[in-house]
């Protein structure tokens, strides 16, 4: 019987004869306790920035205004 690191070692060879290599690729924890509090958190953050951007806010409405069938739902910042 295979040890059963076999395949997955021929996989990651196969993969770096290709020229890839593996690389570690840290990602939040969707299930620690502070997570949600920390999404509303940033949220809150990037939505504040976007109010006081009323240049950006503007660029973006006249932006979009060229894509045929779109309309604002919000009214445009003046």
């Amino acid at each position: 019987m295979a040890d059963v690191n076999t395949h997955p070692r021929k996989h990651r060879n196969a993969l770096r004869r290709a020229g890839l290599r593996p690389v570690l690729l840290w990602v939040p924890d969707l299930h620690h306790p502070d997570f949600a509090e920390e999404c509303r958190r940033q949220s809150r953050l990037a939505a504040q920035a976007d109010m006081a951007d009323t240049d950006l806010q503007r660029f973006m409405d006249e932006a979009l205004s060229d894509i045929e069938g779109w309309r604002a739902i919000a009214p445009a910042l003046k």
